[in-house]
């Protein structure tokens, strides 16, 4: 069994620590509060600072990034986190194994496959796409293993209030019979992966040699519609039937004045006007892992709400 640091106890995070714990590593979890699950050994730390991140990460057979800044300061927070990270997995020798998005690729048709260019141009998209050509540069250059993983919009228990299908703005006030409001047409298919499915994703990442070198995208299941979730959430809880209507563009527009996360979100709305698919094959016929079925997910996102 080897050590595994993960940096970031959030609604991946924690998910991973718990995976990696269960199959008997030794975790490290970093945070600036030093929080963390129970099993782990948890740190309070900046992990913007490499030296401290690199003496922490000492030893370990892979260094996970799955810390998230504030949308509205990536451009600010990002750059000096993600050297951090580089600088200490080629200081330890520690693969690095990034959680990314998908934000990268942009608008696009049909379904997204890895070897779509990094073709965005938002000010968020840049951001990421700049960590993965300085992460791949470093890896072919020999100097450290990255792998990065690319999940679509997340839902899963313990999910945070960002989160479009999280518990705070959408389980539980659909298992409330409350109105949900969504930001875009609620009927139009998009691509959902499940946060469990994230951290087994990056689990088999971090401890698997077919895996760095390339950025792989999470095993995801068939796009379907937010209305169409919370349909299938309302069917299975025996929840009232539920009401889920769109925010108006103009609402959408005015709200972004005083909120900083609707303002950021503006420069992402594409992703949820039309379909939104994701391409997961490579990752599940490589390892062998599937995403959960959406029935199953739900039952567990019910039962945790």
């Amino acid at each position: 069994m080897g050590k595994h640091v993960i940096a970031g106890a959030g609604q991946v995070g924690t998910h991973l620590a718990e995976r990696l714990l269960e199959r008997g590593h030794d975790v490290v979890v970093v945070t600036r509060s030093g929080s963390g699950p129970v099993g782990a050994e948890r740190v309070a730390a900046d992990v913007v600072d490499r030296a401290r991140l690199a003496a922490i990460a000492k030893g370990a057979d892979t260094l996970y990034n799955c810390v998230n800044p504030k949308m509205d300061r990536w451009a600010q927070d990002w750059p000096p986190m993600a050297a951090a990270f580089l600088g200490a997995a080629e200081d330890t020798g520690a693969a690095l194994v990034t959680l990314g998005n998908l934000y990268g690729y942009g608008p696009v048709d049909g379904p997204m496959t890895e070897d779509l260019p990094l073709a965005a141009t938002g000010k968020k998209a840049r951001v990421r796409v700049k960590m993965w050509q300085d992460m791949i540069a470093a890896h072919e250059a020999g100097r450290v293993r990255v792998t990065e993983l690319r999940p679509s919009d997340y839902y899963g228990p313990r999910s945070t209030d960002q989160a479009y299908l999280g518990e705070v703005r959408f389980v539980r006030p659909l298992l409330a019979g409350k109105r949900v409001t969504f930001m875009s047409d609620p009927s139009i298919p998009h691509a959902w992966t499940y946060t469990p499915d994230v951290a087994e994703a990056l689990a088999i990442a971090g401890t698997d040699e077919r895996a760095p070198g390339r950025a792989w995208h999470v095993p995801t299941g068939p796009a379907v519609s937010a209305l169409d979730v919370a349909k299938r959430l309302c069917a299975i809880t025996g929840a009232p039937k539920p009401r889920v209507s769109e925010l108006p563009r103009p609402v959408f527009t005015a709200m972004g004045l005083v909120s900083p996360l609707l303002r950021e979100l503006r420069e992402t709305r594409y992703q949820f006007d039309k379909p939104y698919i994701l391409d997961s094959s490579d990752f599940e016929h490589t390892f062998g892992m599937t995403p959960t079925p959406l029935d199953t997910a739900l039952k567990e996102i019910a039962g945790a709400a």
